[in-house]
């Protein structure tokens, strides 16, 4: 009977310890999954910059280089 309450006691101790490691586990995966998703939100977040590539902001910033080099007109 003695020997039957230390596997009882020891078997308590295992699961106990189990919870504790699956709940340490758990914690862990929650910077996992948010790391993933940060992953996957940025490359969704990107999927149009490599179409579009700079060319409508150059374009942009050499008319404003020509409209500052001009000359000013005061009348």
């Amino acid at each position: 009977m003695r020997t039957v309450n230390l596997l009882i006691s020891q078997l308590r101790w295992f699961v106990r310890g189990w919870e504790v490691g699956m709940a340490a586990l758990v914690w862990l995966l929650i910077p996992l999954v948010a790391a993933i998703g940060a992953g996957l939100w940025g490359s969704w977040a990107n999927r149009t910059r490599k179409a579009r590539s700079d060319g409508p902001e150059l374009d942009g910033y050499a008319r404003f280089r020509e409209a500052m080099e001009r000359p000013h007109s005061r009348t």
